[in-house]
Order: C-alpha cells, then sequence, then structure tokens
C-alpha cells in the first residue's frame, strides 16, 4: 500500500474515531458473512456498529486522542466497537453475541476515555446509565419513604385505639 492510501485511510480513521471516548476492541476471524451480519444486527440494535480495522494505521489515527490506549493494545486481527449511544449496552450485546458465536473473541474497551483498559467482559459486567439512574432515584427516594412510615406510624396506632374504643361503646 503506497504512502497516501495509508495517509488517506488514517485520516478516515481519525474522523472516524475523533468524537469517540470508548470503544470495544474484538476478533471476528473465523465468523463466516452470516455470523458477521448478525453480530452487526446484534450490534445495531444496541446503538453500536463495528469496523475491522488495519492495525497500524488506527494506532497512527487514535495517537493524541483519548483512544491512545487503545490503540496501542491492538494486536493481532481487529475490529472496533462503537457506540452512538451507551458502550455498555454495546458491550452486553458483545457478550451475549460472544456466547452464541464461538469462535469471536471479546479483547480489550476503553470507557470515557480513562487510560486504564478494561476487557469487554468486564465492560459487560458494568451497570448501564438506566439502572444508576434507577438505583440514585431509589437511594434519594429512600429517605422520604423512611420517614412517611414512621410519621404515619403513630398516626396509625391512636387511630386503631379510637376505633377500638368506640367499638367496645
Amino acid at each position: 500500500m503506497s504512502k497516501s492510501i495509508k495517509a488517506m485511510i488514517t485520516d478516515v480513521y481519525r474522523n472516524r474515531y475523533a468524537e469517540t471516548d470508548g470503544a470495544c476492541v474484538v476478533d471476528m476471524t473465523g465468523m463466516d458473512v452470516l455470523q458477521q451480519e448478525d453480530l452487526r444486527h446484534v450490534l445495531r440494535e444496541a446503538s453500536a456498529e463495528v469496523r475491522v480495522v488495519k492495525n497500524s494505521l488506527a494506532r497512527a489515527a487514535m495517537r493524541d486522542t483519548p483512544l491512545e490506549p487503545l490503540g496501542n493494545a491492538l494486536v493481532g486481527p481487529c475490529a472496533i466497537v462503537v457506540s452512538s449511544s451507551s458502550l455498555i449496552e454495546a458491550a452486553k450485546a458483545l457478550a451475549v453475541a460472544a456466547k452464541k458465536f464461538d469462535t469471536l473473541t471479546l479483547k480489550h474497551a476503553l470507557l470515557d476515555g480513562d487510560p486504564e483498559l478494561l476487557t469487554v467482559a468486564q465492560l459487560a459486567t458494568m451497570k448501564g446509565r438506566l439502572e444508576l439512574l434507577g438505583e440514585i432515584a431509589m437511594l434519594v427516594a429512600s429517605p422520604g419513604r423512611a420517614m412517611a412510615g414512621c410519621l404515619s406510624s403513630p398516626q396509625g396506632k391512636i387511630a386503631g385505639c379510637l376505633k377500638a374504643i368506640a367499638d367496645k361503646e
């Protein structure tokens, strides 16, 4: 491949991953076309996409970006998975797909530009945005529920006593 072609491909990678601060790396070696299309369909439902990359050009494109640690970890056949919504949901979809497709190998992941790499399996076990928001709402509402229970408990006892007195008479 000539230097000008490599430069063009590197620019395409740089533009494609410029706004991305997290991605997963998988190895799709051994998957036939139908399996790859099934995987792409599963990822599309999770608002994600997978693209096979040339490692050296992807490394060059990711240099001086939040994805640089991931670029340095590109070894062997690689495909990069990015998500337009939640990378954690994409990782969960990849974990399910890895059980379905024996030849799909889950490699590394980078979340929110954190310089420490994770495995895709670790990322798949994390809670997503909606799960965290639900947990926060529950924690915020919990003290209020406990306070309401404390306030209503004595009133209930008094009402029960008054009813018992009224029933005796």
